[in-house]
Protein backbone atom coordinates (compact mmCIF):
# COMPACT_ATOMS: atom_id res chain seq x y z
CA UNK A 1 0.00 0.00 0.00
CA UNK A 2 3.03 2.30 0.84
CA UNK A 3 4.38 1.89 -1.98
CA UNK A 4 1.13 2.26 -4.59
CA UNK A 5 0.78 5.64 -2.25
CA UNK A 6 4.60 6.72 -3.34
CA UNK A 7 4.63 5.59 -6.92
CA UNK A 8 1.07 7.57 -6.85
CA UNK A 9 2.69 11.22 -5.59
CA UNK A 10 5.75 9.95 -8.03
CA UNK A 11 3.07 10.25 -11.16
CA UNK A 12 1.64 13.53 -9.99
CA UNK A 13 4.18 14.86 -8.28
CA UNK A 14 5.44 18.23 -10.19
CA UNK A 15 8.94 18.91 -11.22
CA UNK A 16 9.70 22.13 -9.75
CA UNK A 17 13.23 23.88 -9.40
CA UNK A 18 14.84 23.75 -6.26
CA UNK A 19 14.85 27.70 -5.23
CA UNK A 20 11.46 27.37 -5.61
CA UNK A 21 10.99 24.40 -3.18
CA UNK A 22 13.18 25.98 -0.56
CA UNK A 23 11.52 29.52 -0.93
CA UNK A 24 8.10 27.56 0.23
CA UNK A 25 9.96 25.75 3.03
CA UNK A 26 11.70 29.10 4.04
CA UNK A 27 8.44 31.09 3.74
CA UNK A 28 6.50 28.06 5.48
CA UNK A 29 9.14 28.17 8.66
CA UNK A 30 8.95 32.25 8.08
CA UNK A 31 5.38 33.05 8.76
CA UNK A 32 4.67 30.11 11.71
CA UNK A 33 5.26 32.52 14.34
CA UNK A 34 3.39 34.86 12.42
CA UNK A 35 0.23 32.64 12.48
CA UNK A 36 0.63 31.30 16.16
CA UNK A 37 0.76 35.15 17.23
CA UNK A 38 -2.29 35.97 14.71
CA UNK A 39 -4.24 32.92 16.28
CA UNK A 40 -3.58 33.87 19.65
CA UNK A 41 -5.01 37.56 18.74
CA UNK A 42 -7.86 36.01 17.32
CA UNK A 43 -8.69 33.38 19.68
CA UNK A 44 -8.04 36.18 22.67
CA UNK A 45 -10.29 38.76 20.87
CA UNK A 46 -12.98 35.69 20.78
CA UNK A 47 -13.07 35.03 24.17
CA UNK A 48 -13.35 38.74 25.00
CA UNK A 49 -16.53 39.11 22.57
CA UNK A 50 -17.68 35.59 24.12
CA UNK A 51 -17.73 37.54 27.76
CA UNK A 52 -19.31 40.66 25.92
CA UNK A 53 -22.02 38.29 24.75
CA UNK A 54 -22.91 36.86 28.02
CA UNK A 55 -23.12 40.36 29.45
CA UNK A 56 -25.04 41.72 27.29
CA UNK A 57 -27.04 38.31 27.48
CA UNK A 58 -27.47 39.06 31.18
CA UNK A 59 -27.65 42.18 30.99
CA UNK A 60 -30.51 42.33 28.82
CA UNK A 61 -32.76 39.73 30.90
CA UNK A 62 -32.44 41.51 33.53
CA UNK A 63 -33.30 44.68 31.64
CA UNK A 64 -36.59 42.92 30.74
CA UNK A 65 -37.50 41.51 34.45
CA UNK A 66 -36.66 44.58 35.65
CA UNK A 67 -38.90 46.52 33.11
CA UNK A 68 -41.62 43.94 33.91
CA UNK A 69 -41.32 44.81 37.55
CA UNK A 70 -41.25 48.43 37.34
CA UNK A 71 -44.27 49.98 39.31
CA UNK A 72 -45.21 52.03 36.90
CA UNK A 73 -45.14 49.67 34.31
CA UNK A 74 -48.56 48.09 32.91
CA UNK A 75 -48.59 44.81 31.22
CA UNK A 76 -49.41 45.11 27.57
CA UNK A 77 -52.35 42.89 26.03
CA UNK A 78 -51.15 39.81 24.39
CA UNK A 79 -52.37 40.84 20.80
CA UNK A 80 -50.40 43.74 20.61
CA UNK A 81 -46.97 42.60 21.78
CA UNK A 82 -44.67 43.19 19.07
CA UNK A 83 -43.01 40.59 17.76
CA UNK A 84 -39.12 40.61 18.15
CA UNK A 85 -36.45 42.19 15.38
CA UNK A 86 -33.48 40.69 13.60
CA UNK A 87 -31.10 39.15 15.80
CA UNK A 88 -28.78 42.02 17.05
CA UNK A 89 -25.57 40.99 18.61
CA UNK A 90 -24.45 44.85 19.34
CA UNK A 91 -20.76 43.66 19.69
CA UNK A 92 -18.60 46.85 19.79
CA UNK A 93 -14.95 45.73 21.47
CA UNK A 94 -12.09 44.82 19.54
CA UNK A 95 -8.76 44.69 21.49
CA UNK A 96 -6.94 46.12 18.52
CA UNK A 97 -9.42 48.85 17.53
CA UNK A 98 -11.37 49.58 20.88
CA UNK A 99 -9.76 51.92 23.17
CA UNK A 100 -8.70 51.38 26.02
CA UNK A 101 -10.46 53.42 29.43
CA UNK A 102 -9.46 53.99 32.65
CA UNK A 103 -10.49 51.92 35.57
CA UNK A 104 -13.86 53.07 36.79
CA UNK A 105 -13.87 55.66 39.39
CA UNK A 106 -15.95 55.78 42.32
CA UNK A 107 -19.51 57.36 42.21
CA UNK A 108 -19.72 60.56 42.59
CA UNK A 109 -21.78 62.18 45.47
CA UNK A 110 -24.68 63.60 44.20
CA UNK A 111 -27.94 65.61 46.53
CA UNK A 112 -30.63 64.08 44.23
CA UNK A 113 -32.34 61.30 45.83
CA UNK A 114 -33.01 57.52 43.76
CA UNK A 115 -36.97 57.63 42.82
CA UNK A 116 -38.78 55.76 44.92
CA UNK A 117 -40.46 53.65 41.63
CA UNK A 118 -36.48 52.71 40.59
CA UNK A 119 -35.89 52.06 44.56
CA UNK A 120 -38.85 49.65 44.62
CA UNK A 121 -38.23 47.79 41.39
CA UNK A 122 -34.56 47.07 42.87
CA UNK A 123 -35.67 45.42 46.34
CA UNK A 124 -37.33 43.62 43.91
CA UNK A 125 -35.17 42.56 41.48
CA UNK A 126 -32.46 42.10 43.99
CA UNK A 127 -32.74 38.50 44.19
CA UNK A 128 -32.52 37.42 40.53
CA UNK A 129 -29.17 39.58 40.55
CA UNK A 130 -27.65 38.04 43.53
CA UNK A 131 -27.96 34.75 41.64
CA UNK A 132 -27.27 35.85 38.53
CA UNK A 133 -24.06 37.50 40.38
CA UNK A 134 -22.99 33.96 41.95
CA UNK A 135 -23.52 31.84 38.62
CA UNK A 136 -21.78 34.26 36.21
CA UNK A 137 -19.30 35.99 39.31
CA UNK A 138 -20.53 39.64 37.45
CA UNK A 139 -20.59 42.62 38.82
CA UNK A 140 -23.99 44.09 38.64
CA UNK A 141 -25.01 47.64 39.31
CA UNK A 142 -28.21 49.46 38.72
CA UNK A 143 -29.28 53.08 38.19
CA UNK A 144 -32.48 55.02 37.85
CA UNK A 145 -33.04 57.49 35.38
CA UNK A 146 -30.55 59.87 37.17
CA UNK A 147 -27.31 57.59 36.97
CA UNK A 148 -27.74 57.38 40.71
CA UNK A 149 -26.26 53.39 42.09
CA UNK A 150 -29.66 51.52 43.71
CA UNK A 151 -27.28 48.97 44.92
CA UNK A 152 -23.97 47.88 45.99
CA UNK A 153 -21.60 49.25 47.76
CA UNK A 154 -21.60 53.12 46.44
CA UNK A 155 -25.76 52.88 46.39
CA UNK A 156 -26.46 56.72 46.48
CA UNK A 157 -23.53 57.84 44.46
CA UNK A 158 -23.69 58.94 41.09
CA UNK A 159 -21.98 57.42 37.99
CA UNK A 160 -23.92 59.62 35.33
CA UNK A 161 -20.23 60.97 34.17
CA UNK A 162 -19.56 57.32 32.31
CA UNK A 163 -19.59 57.58 28.83
CA UNK A 164 -21.33 53.86 28.67
CA UNK A 165 -23.54 55.11 30.88
CA UNK A 166 -24.28 58.29 29.41
CA UNK A 167 -24.76 56.48 26.36
CA UNK A 168 -27.89 54.08 28.07
CA UNK A 169 -29.11 56.99 29.18
CA UNK A 170 -29.91 57.96 25.72
CA UNK A 171 -31.19 54.78 25.21
CA UNK A 172 -28.05 53.31 23.33
CA UNK A 173 -26.38 49.79 25.06
CA UNK A 174 -22.36 50.49 25.41
CA UNK A 175 -19.61 48.54 25.99
CA UNK A 176 -16.37 49.57 26.67
CA UNK A 177 -12.73 47.94 27.96
CA UNK A 178 -11.52 49.58 30.90
CA UNK A 179 -8.06 48.68 32.93
CA UNK A 180 -8.86 46.47 36.13
CA UNK A 181 -8.32 48.57 39.47
CA UNK A 182 -7.54 44.99 41.26
CA UNK A 183 -5.97 43.10 38.74
CA UNK A 184 -3.40 40.67 40.53
CA UNK A 185 -0.94 38.58 38.24
CA UNK A 186 -1.91 34.53 39.08
CA UNK A 187 0.05 32.74 36.37
CA UNK A 188 3.80 33.44 34.92
CA UNK A 189 2.86 33.96 31.20
CA UNK A 190 -0.32 35.96 31.67
CA UNK A 191 1.43 38.83 30.18
CA UNK A 192 1.21 37.38 26.95
CA UNK A 193 -2.48 38.27 27.06
CA UNK A 194 -3.49 41.68 25.93
CA UNK A 195 -7.11 41.50 27.94
CA UNK A 196 -5.56 39.83 31.09
CA UNK A 197 -5.67 43.29 33.08
CA UNK A 198 -9.20 44.52 31.64
CA UNK A 199 -12.78 44.15 32.35
CA UNK A 200 -15.50 44.99 29.68
CA UNK A 201 -18.46 47.39 31.13
CA UNK A 202 -21.63 46.79 29.52
CA UNK A 203 -24.09 49.26 30.14
CA UNK A 204 -27.93 48.30 29.37
CA UNK A 205 -31.10 50.94 29.55
CA UNK A 206 -33.96 49.86 31.19
CA UNK A 207 -36.90 51.04 29.02
CA UNK A 208 -40.61 51.04 30.35
CA UNK A 209 -43.41 52.73 27.97
CA UNK A 210 -41.01 53.59 25.68
CA UNK A 211 -38.58 55.89 28.05
CA UNK A 212 -35.26 55.22 29.59
CA UNK A 213 -36.30 54.27 33.36
CA UNK A 214 -33.28 53.11 34.33
CA UNK A 215 -29.84 51.50 33.47
CA UNK A 216 -28.07 48.37 34.71
CA UNK A 217 -24.21 48.14 34.16
CA UNK A 218 -22.82 45.25 34.09
CA UNK A 219 -18.92 44.29 34.43
CA UNK A 220 -16.88 41.12 34.57
CA UNK A 221 -13.13 40.20 33.17
CA UNK A 222 -12.60 38.30 30.04
CA UNK A 223 -11.87 34.44 30.29
CA UNK A 224 -8.10 34.67 30.59
CA UNK A 225 -6.27 33.50 27.23
CA UNK A 226 -4.70 29.91 28.63
CA UNK A 227 -7.73 28.83 30.81
CA UNK A 228 -9.58 29.33 27.33
CA UNK A 229 -7.16 27.65 25.76
CA UNK A 230 -6.98 25.01 28.31
CA UNK A 231 -10.72 24.82 27.69
CA UNK A 232 -10.40 24.01 24.22
CA UNK A 233 -7.39 22.10 24.16
CA UNK A 234 -8.76 19.47 21.84
CA UNK A 235 -9.01 22.09 19.24
CA UNK A 236 -5.99 23.63 19.73
CA UNK A 237 -4.11 20.42 19.88
CA UNK A 238 -5.59 18.87 16.33
CA UNK A 239 -4.19 22.54 14.86
CA UNK A 240 -0.62 21.72 16.64
CA UNK A 241 -0.87 18.10 15.33
CA UNK A 242 -1.55 19.54 11.56
CA UNK A 243 0.95 22.06 12.01
CA UNK A 244 3.37 19.07 13.17
CA UNK A 245 2.28 16.68 10.65
CA UNK A 246 2.87 19.30 7.73
CA UNK A 247 6.35 19.95 8.74
CA UNK A 248 6.67 16.34 8.72
CA UNK A 249 5.82 15.80 5.19
CA UNK A 250 7.36 18.96 4.27
CA UNK A 251 10.77 17.45 5.87
CA UNK A 252 10.03 13.67 3.86
CA UNK A 253 9.36 15.64 0.40
CA UNK A 254 13.05 17.75 1.21
CA UNK A 255 14.54 14.40 2.04
CA UNK A 256 13.03 11.99 -0.74
CA UNK A 257 13.40 15.07 -3.93
CA UNK A 258 16.67 16.56 -2.64
CA UNK A 259 18.55 15.11 0.14
CA UNK A 260 18.36 11.16 -1.19
CA UNK A 261 18.81 11.84 -4.58
CA UNK A 262 22.24 14.06 -3.55
CA UNK A 263 23.17 10.69 -1.37
CA UNK A 264 22.51 8.48 -4.24
CA UNK A 265 24.92 10.68 -6.30
CA UNK A 266 27.27 10.70 -4.01
CA UNK A 267 27.89 6.81 -3.75
CA UNK A 268 27.50 7.14 -7.95
CA UNK A 269 30.14 9.16 -7.63
CA UNK A 270 32.24 6.58 -5.06
CA UNK A 271 31.37 4.07 -7.48
CA UNK A 272 32.37 5.28 -10.13
CA UNK A 273 35.95 6.85 -8.79
CA UNK A 274 36.45 2.86 -7.70
CA UNK A 275 35.75 1.29 -11.42
CA UNK A 276 32.28 -0.25 -10.43
CA UNK A 277 29.19 0.89 -12.22
CA UNK A 278 27.48 4.00 -11.12
CA UNK A 279 23.81 4.02 -10.41
CA UNK A 280 22.21 6.61 -12.07
CA UNK A 281 18.47 6.31 -12.23
CA UNK A 282 16.27 9.15 -11.74
CA UNK A 283 14.58 10.12 -8.48
CA UNK A 284 11.14 9.40 -7.50
CA UNK A 285 9.98 12.53 -6.88
CA UNK A 286 11.89 14.92 -9.36
CA UNK A 287 13.39 18.70 -8.66
CA UNK A 288 14.86 20.56 -11.94
CA UNK A 289 18.15 21.21 -10.83
CA UNK A 290 18.62 17.47 -9.43
CA UNK A 291 17.23 15.53 -12.68
CA UNK A 292 18.90 17.58 -14.89
CA UNK A 293 22.32 16.89 -12.24
CA UNK A 294 21.29 13.15 -12.44
CA UNK A 295 21.39 13.70 -16.17
CA UNK A 296 24.94 15.49 -16.51
CA UNK A 297 26.22 12.81 -14.39
CA UNK A 298 24.97 9.99 -16.02
CA UNK A 299 26.08 11.61 -19.29
CA UNK A 300 29.82 11.99 -17.87
CA UNK A 301 29.46 8.59 -16.48
CA UNK A 302 29.12 6.76 -19.86
CA UNK A 303 31.64 9.29 -21.18
CA UNK A 304 34.12 8.23 -18.84
CA UNK A 305 33.29 4.76 -19.59
CA UNK A 306 33.87 5.35 -23.45
CA UNK A 307 36.76 6.74 -22.23
CA UNK A 308 38.34 4.09 -19.98
CA UNK A 309 37.47 1.52 -22.90
CA UNK A 310 39.02 3.30 -25.33
CA UNK A 311 41.85 4.11 -23.67
CA UNK A 312 41.93 0.28 -22.63
CA UNK A 313 41.92 -0.78 -26.16
CA UNK A 314 44.40 1.75 -27.43
CA UNK A 315 46.92 0.72 -24.86
CA UNK A 316 46.74 -2.63 -25.92
CA UNK A 317 46.63 -1.49 -29.74
CA UNK A 318 49.90 0.52 -29.13
CA UNK A 319 51.62 -2.42 -27.23
CA UNK A 320 50.75 -4.74 -30.28
CA UNK A 321 52.19 -1.95 -32.85
CA UNK A 322 55.14 -1.37 -30.94
CA UNK A 323 55.84 -5.08 -30.33
CA UNK A 324 56.41 -6.01 -33.69
CA UNK A 325 59.13 -3.56 -34.77
CA UNK A 326 60.73 -4.04 -31.31
CA UNK A 327 61.06 -7.29 -31.43
CA UNK A 328 62.53 -7.35 -35.10
CA UNK A 329 64.89 -4.59 -33.68
CA UNK A 330 65.74 -6.84 -30.85
CA UNK A 331 66.08 -10.16 -32.62
CA UNK A 332 68.49 -8.40 -34.72
CA UNK A 333 70.58 -7.07 -31.98
CA UNK A 334 71.13 -9.93 -30.72
CA UNK A 335 72.05 -11.56 -33.33
CA UNK A 336 74.47 -9.18 -34.56
CA UNK A 337 75.80 -9.12 -31.39
CA UNK A 338 75.77 -13.08 -31.20
CA UNK A 339 77.14 -13.76 -34.87
CA UNK A 340 78.83 -10.76 -36.21
CA UNK A 341 81.96 -12.24 -36.77
CA UNK A 342 80.63 -14.89 -38.66
CA UNK A 343 78.40 -12.85 -40.90
CA UNK A 344 79.57 -11.71 -43.96
CA UNK A 345 79.27 -7.40 -45.13
CA UNK A 346 75.71 -8.29 -46.52
CA UNK A 347 74.23 -9.87 -44.04
CA UNK A 348 75.12 -7.00 -41.69
CA UNK A 349 74.06 -4.80 -44.15
CA UNK A 350 70.40 -6.23 -44.26
CA UNK A 351 70.45 -6.40 -40.22
CA UNK A 352 71.01 -3.21 -40.17
CA UNK A 353 68.70 -2.06 -42.66
CA UNK A 354 65.85 -3.88 -41.03
CA UNK A 355 66.93 -2.32 -37.48
CA UNK A 356 66.73 1.24 -39.64
CA UNK A 357 62.94 0.08 -40.35
CA UNK A 358 62.01 -0.60 -37.86
CA UNK A 359 62.85 2.09 -35.85
CA UNK A 360 61.67 4.31 -38.51
CA UNK A 361 58.24 2.62 -37.85
CA UNK A 362 58.61 3.19 -34.50
CA UNK A 363 59.38 6.93 -34.85
CA UNK A 364 56.34 6.85 -37.59
CA UNK A 365 54.11 5.41 -35.04
CA UNK A 366 55.14 8.56 -32.19
CA UNK A 367 54.41 11.13 -34.00
CA UNK A 368 51.62 10.05 -35.16
CA UNK A 369 50.46 9.24 -31.46
CA UNK A 370 51.48 12.68 -31.04
CA UNK A 371 49.14 14.08 -33.46
CA UNK A 372 46.44 11.93 -32.26
CA UNK A 373 47.10 13.19 -28.94
CA UNK A 374 46.95 16.77 -29.89
CA UNK A 375 43.77 15.73 -32.03
CA UNK A 376 42.06 14.63 -28.72
CA UNK A 377 42.97 17.16 -27.00
CA UNK A 378 42.41 19.99 -29.82
CA UNK A 379 40.07 22.83 -28.52
CA UNK A 380 38.93 25.55 -31.45
CA UNK A 381 40.83 28.91 -30.73
CA UNK A 382 40.26 32.37 -32.06
CA UNK A 383 41.37 31.84 -35.67
CA UNK A 384 39.16 32.96 -38.13
CA UNK A 385 37.05 30.52 -39.97
CA UNK A 386 38.36 29.13 -42.97
CA UNK A 387 36.92 28.88 -46.60
CA UNK A 388 36.30 25.92 -48.91
CA UNK A 389 37.81 27.25 -51.90
CA UNK A 390 41.06 28.64 -51.34
CA UNK A 391 41.76 25.50 -49.24
CA UNK A 392 41.09 23.26 -51.86
CA UNK A 393 42.95 25.49 -54.15
CA UNK A 394 46.08 25.16 -51.84
CA UNK A 395 48.00 22.44 -53.72
CA UNK A 396 46.21 19.27 -52.70
CA UNK A 397 46.54 17.59 -56.17
CA UNK A 398 49.69 15.93 -57.80
CA UNK A 399 51.17 14.69 -60.10
CA UNK A 400 48.62 11.79 -62.39
CA UNK A 401 46.12 13.26 -59.60
CA UNK A 402 43.42 15.79 -59.74
CA UNK A 403 41.25 17.14 -57.08
CA UNK A 404 38.06 18.54 -59.02
CA UNK A 405 35.40 21.40 -57.03
CA UNK A 406 32.06 21.40 -57.85
CA UNK A 407 30.90 23.75 -55.30
CA UNK A 408 27.87 26.35 -55.56
CA UNK A 409 28.98 30.11 -56.63
CA UNK A 410 28.64 31.13 -52.62
CA UNK A 411 29.72 29.60 -49.95
CA UNK A 412 29.37 30.76 -46.29
CA UNK A 413 32.66 30.35 -44.14
CA UNK A 414 33.32 27.57 -41.33
CA UNK A 415 33.57 27.54 -37.88
CA UNK A 416 37.13 25.23 -38.61
CA UNK A 417 40.45 27.08 -39.22
CA UNK A 418 42.27 26.97 -42.44
CA UNK A 419 45.21 25.06 -41.00
CA UNK A 420 42.97 22.03 -39.17
CA UNK A 421 40.65 21.79 -42.43
CA UNK A 422 43.85 21.27 -44.68
CA UNK A 423 45.41 19.12 -42.95
CA UNK A 424 41.84 16.52 -43.00
CA UNK A 425 41.00 16.97 -46.47
CA UNK A 426 45.31 16.00 -47.32
CA UNK A 427 44.11 12.52 -45.21
CA UNK A 428 41.19 12.04 -46.95
CA UNK A 429 42.87 13.22 -50.24
CA UNK A 430 46.23 11.16 -49.71
CA UNK A 431 43.85 7.63 -48.99
CA UNK A 432 42.19 8.36 -52.15
CA UNK A 433 45.60 8.50 -53.46
CA UNK A 434 46.91 5.23 -51.91
CA UNK A 435 43.65 3.15 -52.97
CA UNK A 436 44.47 4.11 -56.93
CA UNK A 437 42.15 7.01 -57.67
CA UNK A 438 43.20 9.64 -59.92
CA UNK A 439 40.63 12.03 -58.94
CA UNK A 440 38.84 13.24 -55.79
CA UNK A 441 35.51 15.17 -56.82
CA UNK A 442 34.72 17.32 -53.88
CA UNK A 443 31.14 18.55 -53.77
CA UNK A 444 29.23 20.93 -51.00
CA UNK A 445 25.83 22.46 -49.63
CA UNK A 446 24.23 24.44 -46.80
CA UNK A 447 21.94 22.49 -44.76
CA UNK A 448 20.53 23.33 -40.85
CA UNK A 449 23.14 25.42 -40.73
CA UNK A 450 26.25 23.44 -41.59
CA UNK A 451 28.24 22.84 -44.64
CA UNK A 452 28.01 19.09 -45.89
CA UNK A 453 31.44 18.54 -47.92
CA UNK A 454 31.02 15.26 -50.33
CA UNK A 455 34.92 13.61 -50.96
CA UNK A 456 34.44 11.14 -53.58
CA UNK A 457 37.13 9.12 -55.38
CA UNK A 458 37.79 6.48 -58.51
CA UNK A 459 39.83 4.33 -56.75
CA UNK A 460 39.70 0.27 -55.23
CA UNK A 461 36.98 1.79 -52.59
CA UNK A 462 36.91 0.36 -49.20
CA UNK A 463 35.98 -3.47 -48.35
CA UNK A 464 32.69 -4.27 -47.20
CA UNK A 465 34.30 -5.97 -43.90
CA UNK A 466 36.51 -3.05 -43.31
CA UNK A 467 34.08 -0.42 -43.67
CA UNK A 468 33.19 -0.42 -39.82
CA UNK A 469 36.70 0.22 -38.84
CA UNK A 470 38.46 2.51 -41.01
CA UNK A 471 37.98 4.77 -38.10
CA UNK A 472 39.48 2.46 -35.28
CA UNK A 473 43.46 3.70 -34.17
CA UNK A 474 45.86 0.92 -35.73
CA UNK A 475 43.64 -0.46 -38.65
CA UNK A 476 44.85 -0.25 -41.65
CA UNK A 477 45.50 -2.30 -44.92
CA UNK A 478 49.05 -1.08 -45.93
CA UNK A 479 50.98 -2.04 -42.71
CA UNK A 480 53.41 -3.26 -45.30
CA UNK A 481 54.30 -0.30 -46.74
CA UNK A 482 54.07 1.51 -43.28
CA UNK A 483 50.48 2.24 -43.14
CA UNK A 484 50.26 3.20 -39.22
CA UNK A 485 46.13 3.14 -39.17
CA UNK A 486 46.01 6.76 -37.48
CA UNK A 487 45.23 9.23 -40.43
CA UNK A 488 41.51 8.70 -40.28
CA UNK A 489 40.83 8.77 -36.17
CA UNK A 490 43.08 12.18 -36.08
CA UNK A 491 40.85 13.58 -39.17
CA UNK A 492 37.78 12.69 -37.23
CA UNK A 493 39.15 14.00 -33.92
CA UNK A 494 39.63 17.07 -35.96
CA UNK A 495 36.30 17.67 -37.05
CA UNK A 496 34.46 16.58 -33.99
CA UNK A 497 36.44 19.10 -31.87
CA UNK A 498 35.21 21.95 -33.82
CA UNK A 499 31.58 20.47 -34.03
CA UNK A 500 31.59 18.77 -36.76
CA UNK A 501 31.21 15.03 -37.99
CA UNK A 502 33.27 12.50 -40.83
CA UNK A 503 31.56 9.53 -42.30
CA UNK A 504 32.48 7.13 -44.60
CA UNK A 505 28.82 7.11 -46.83
CA UNK A 506 27.90 4.54 -49.14
CA UNK A 507 29.27 4.93 -53.20
CA UNK A 508 28.79 3.23 -56.68
CA UNK A 509 32.84 3.51 -57.35
CA UNK A 510 35.44 3.69 -55.04
CA UNK A 511 35.07 5.90 -51.93
CA UNK A 512 32.56 8.54 -50.49
CA UNK A 513 33.11 10.69 -47.41
CA UNK A 514 31.14 13.25 -45.45
CA UNK A 515 32.54 15.94 -43.73
CA UNK A 516 29.66 18.13 -41.89
CA UNK A 517 30.88 21.23 -40.10
CA UNK A 518 28.91 24.44 -38.69
CA UNK A 519 28.73 27.68 -40.48
CA UNK A 520 31.27 30.39 -38.55
CA UNK A 521 28.62 32.19 -37.04
CA UNK A 522 30.86 35.63 -37.21
CA UNK A 523 29.83 35.15 -40.96
CA UNK A 524 26.56 33.30 -41.17
CA UNK A 525 24.99 36.21 -43.29
CA UNK A 526 28.18 36.41 -46.23
CA UNK A 527 28.85 34.13 -48.84
CA UNK A 528 32.13 33.16 -49.98
CA UNK A 529 32.83 33.21 -53.79
CA UNK A 530 34.44 29.92 -55.12
CA UNK A 531 37.68 30.78 -56.57
CA UNK A 532 38.15 29.42 -60.53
Amino acid sequence: MIARAKAAIARHWPVLRLRTILFSTLLLVAALPGFGALFLRVYENALVRRTEGELIAQSAALAASAAVLWQTARPAPLGVIAPPGPYDPQSEVDLRASPILPPRPAARATPIRPQPDAVATARRLLPAIAETQRTTLSSILMLDADGTLLNGGEAGGSLRALPEIRSALAGQPATVLRENGSYVSRYAFEWLSRASNLRLHHARPIVVGGRVRGVLLVSRSPRPLFKGMYEDRGKITLGIVLIFGALIVLTATLSRAIVRPIERLSRATRALASGRPAATDLPSLQVVEIRDLFRDFAVMADSIDKRSRYLRDFASSVSHEFKTPLAGISGAIELLQDHEADMTPADRRQFLRNIAVDAERLSRLVRRLMELAKADLHRPGATAGAALPPVLADGLAGEGFAVRPLLPDMLPRLTIDARTLEAVLTTLVDNARQAGASVVTVSAGVEDGHVVIDLADDGRGIAPADRDRVFEAFFTTKRETGGTGLGLPIARSLVEAYGGTLTLAEAIQGSRFTLTLPIDPADAGNRIARQP
